[in-house]
């Protein structure tokens, strides 16, 4: 390989491995936050987490992702982990902001955070295990 195709592979793997921890902080705060919260009625009232956190979260994770998951269908031209991590990204962002509030949000939010972090690590496995490609 290239130097420059050593970096770029550096960095795409950095944008997976990234974009895994983004997701898996969406999964803690949906899932976790909430059962915290719920057994502790005092810290519900001091923390106040303003839903626009879903829409930075989102922000970050929406081109990170993106750039992630073109790369890796440009490396190896199989569509099922865009089309798997695209998934995700729909349901997260539909959940943020045409079910925000809702009972919704946070089912969209967990199933769309893990349906992401899966084509992240598909694409991982992908690149560091090249059996795999077929």
């Amino acid at each position: 390989m290239h130097h420059e195709q050593v970096a770029r592979a550096s960095v795409i793997t950095w944008l997976d491995r990234t974009a895994i921890g983004a997701s898996f902080l969406c999964l803690i705060h949906c899932a976790g936050l909430p059962l915290l919260l719920a057994a502790l009625p005092a810290l519900s009232r001091a923390i106040a987490i303003p839903q626009s956190f879903h829409l930075w979260m989102l922000a970050f994770v929406i081109p990170t992702s993106a750039i992630a998951l073109v790369a890796a269908l440009r490396r190896h031209g199989r569509g099922e982990t865009l089309l798997l991590g695209g998934t995700g990204l729909a349901l997260m962002l539909a959940g943020a902001v045409a079910f925000a509030e809702t009972p919704a949000e946070t089912a969209m939010t967990i199933c769309g955070s893990l349906l992401l972090a899966s084509a992240h690590l598909v694409n991982l496995r992908r690149r560091h295990w090249p059996h795999l490609h077929g």
